[in-house]
C-alpha cells in the first residue's frame, strides 16, 4: 500500500504568481476607478472625493505574463541594489574578516550567547524607529545568521532577530522618511503629532518582540529538535557555516579588522544618506536624499576598498564579486515577481478602487470604531500595496481628512497605517523583502507563518486597543 504524499507548501514564486492571477481574475469583477490627482512636491497624490469609475481593463493571459515583467522593470533599483549587495559581501566573506569576527564575537560570548538576542534586536528596532529600516536589512541576515547559528540557535532565530526587530520599530517610528514623514504630509500633521503614543507602542512592542525571540531561541538551544526548520538543519550550517571552521577560527588580524572596519562605515554613510537631518531639526549634516542608485554606488566602492585592502588581484577580484551577485540572484528575481502584483492591480484600473472601498467603510463612524476600522483597512490595503511610501503617498489624503468627520486627530490615521503596513510586512506573501529572505534562508513561507502568526496577532490587538483607548481617552 502506498503511502499518502503530505501536502508540500508551493514555492514562492508560485504562491505570488497564484496570487497574480487571483487579481486578475477579479479584474473582470472589480470596476475600474481613480481620483483626482494634485501634484504636491513632485508627487502625485489623490484628491478626497473625487474618485469616479472608470473603464476598467480586465488582465488577461498577456497582462498576468507581463506582470511580472513590468515588474521588474519598476524594480530595477532595487534589484540593482540586492545585486551589489551580494558583490559586496562575497568580496568582504572572502577576505575571511567576517570568520574572524564570528569567532572573535563567540569567544567573547562564550557561555553568554543569549545576549546576542536582545543586543541586536534592540539595534535593529532603535533602527527601524528612526529611520524605517527594510530594504536596508538585506545584507544582515547572510552576516548574523552565521554567528547565531554558531551560537547554537536556528535560521529562524535569524530572520526573528533582524525581520521582525526592524518591524518592530518600524511599527511606531518616529522619523521613518519612507513612510512617517511622507504620510503625516499628506496628511497636513507634523511628524511630531501622537509622539507619546508612537513610544508607548514601542515600548510594548521592542520587550514582547524580544522576550518571544529569546524564548524560542533557547528552546532550540536546549533541545534542538524543538526547531521548526529542524529537518534542515543540515543544509542550512552547510550553507551557512560553510567557510566557518569553528575547531579552527581565523586570527582577526590587522587587515581583517580593517576590512570589517570599510564594511561597517559602509552602512554608517548609508544611513547618513538616507536620514531626513533637516525634517528631524538637524540642520549641521547635510541632507543628501540618497536611495538604491547612490546605496548601490556606495556598496560598489565599499567592495572596490576591500579587493584593495585585501590585495585581491583584479580576476580575483571581479569573479569573486560577480559569484556573490549570483547568490542573491534569486532574491532578485523574487522582488520582481512580488512587485506584479500592485502592476496587475494598476493596469486593471483596480488600485483606486480599492482605496475607495477603504474610504466608504470609514465614513460616518464612531471616534473608536473608526480608529479600529483604520487599522483594519490599512491591513488589507497593505496587502495588496505593500510599499509604504506608495501606500501612504496613495491613501492619505483620502483617509486623513475622514479622522476630521469622527472627531479623531489625524495621527491616528498615520499611526494605524505605520503599524498595519509593518505588522503586514512580517506575514504577507506579497511582500518582496520577506518573500526574498525566506528563499534567501530556504525556509517555507508555511513554516514562518507557523512560527510568527501568534506574536503578530498579539500586535494587531495590543495596537487596536492603544488606539481605540487613546481615542476614548482624547473624547
Amino acid at each position: 500500500m502506498e503511502k499518502k504524499q503530505k501536502f508540500k507548501m508551493p514555492s514562492t514564486y508560485t504562491i505570488i504568481l497564484c496570487i497574480i492571477i487571483g487579481i486578475a481574475l477579479l479584474s473582470w469583477v472589480i470596476p475600474g476607478g481613480t481620483y483626482e490627482y494634485e501634484s504636491n512636491n513632485g508627487t502625485d497624490r489623490p484628491i478626497p472625493d473625487t474618485y469616479h469609475t472608470v473603464e476598467s481593463h480586465p488582465q488577461g493571459f498577456g497582462g498576468v505574463i507581463m506582470a511580472p515583467i513590468n515588474g521588474f522593470m519598476e524594480s530595477v533599483d532595487i534589484i540593482l541594489y540586492t545585486l551589489v549587495i551580494g558583490g559586496f559581501l562575497a568580496v568582504v566573506m572572502k577576505t575571511g574578516a567576517i570568520d574572524a569576527g564570528i569567532g572573535h564575537a563567540i569567544r567573547k560570548l562564550k557561555g553568554r550567547e543569549k545576549l546576542l538576542i536582545p543586543a541586536l534586536m534592540l539595534m535593529f528596532s532603535l533602527a527601524g524607529a528612526s529611520f524605517g529600516i527594510e530594504e536596508e536589512t538585506l545584507p544582515f541576515f547572510l552576516v548574523l545568521i552565521p554567528v547565531l547559528l554558531a551560537a547554537g540557535y536556528d535560521t529562524l532565530t535569524g530572520i526573528a532577530v533582524i525581520k521582525l526587530g526592524a518591524a518592530l520599530g518600524v511599527m511606531a517610528s518616529f522619523a521613518n522618511p519612507f513612510a512617517v514623514a511622507i504620510a503625516s504630509r499628506f496628511a497636513g500633521i507634523s511628524m511630531g503629532d501622537g509622539i507619546v503614543i508612537r513610544i508607548v507602542l514601542l515600548l510594548i512592542y521592542i520587550p514582547a518582540g524580544i522576550l518571544f525571540t529569546m524564548r524560542y531561541a533557547e528552546k532550540v538551544k536546549k533541545d534542538p529538535t524543538q526547531s521548526l526548520v529542524y529537518a534542515q538543519k543540515e543544509e542550512n550550517e552547510k550553507f551557512f557555516l560553510k567557510d566557518v571552521n569553528l575547531d579552527n577560527l581565523l586570527d582577526f588580524t590587522k587587515k581583517r579588522k580593517a576590512v570589517l572596519a570599510i564594511f561597517i562605515l559602509a552602512f554608517v554613510v548609508m544611513m547618513w544618506g538616507v536620514l531626513p537631518w533637516g525634517e528631524l531639526g538637524i540642520s549641521f549634516i547635510p541632507t543628501m536624499n540618497w536611495w538604491f542608485g547612490e546605496l548601490s554606488a556606495v556598496f560598489l566602492v565599499a567592495s572596490l576598498l576591500v579587493g584593495f585592502v585585501a590585495r585581491f588581484k583584479e580576476e580575483e577580484f571581479i569573479d569573486t564579486f560577480i559569484d556573490g551577485a549570483k547568490g542573491l540572484l534569486g532574491v532578485a528575481i523574487i522582488i520582481g515577481v512580488a512587485r506584479g502584483v500592485a502592476v496587475v492591480m494598476n493596469d486593471a484600473m483596480i488600485t483606486d478602487t480599492v482605496l475607495h472601498a477603504g474610504e466608504s467603510v470609514l465614513s460616518n463612524t464612531s471616534s473608536s470604531v473608526f480608529a479600529a476600522a483604520s487599522y483594519i483597512i490599512y491591513l488589507v490595503l497593505s496587502f495588496f500595496i505593500p510599499s509604504s511610501s506608495a501606500l501612504a503617498t496613495l491613501s492619505m489624503g483620502i483617509m486623513a481628512p475622514l479622522a476630521d468627520f469622527a472627531g479623531v486627530g489625524r495621527e491616528i490615521v498615520v499611526i494605524a497605517y505605520q503599524s498595519a503596513n509593518a505588522m503586514l510586512s512580517l506575514i504577507s506573501p506579497t511582500v518582496a523583502i520577506l518573500m526574498g529572505v525566506l528563499v534567501m534562508t530556504k525556509t517555507s513561507y508555511l513554516t514562518w507563518i507557523k512560527f510568527i502568526w501568534k506574536f503578530a496577532l498579539f500586535i494587531g490587538l495590543v495596537t487596536i486597543v492603544v488606539l481605540v483607548g487613546t481615542t476614548l481617552i482624547m473624547n
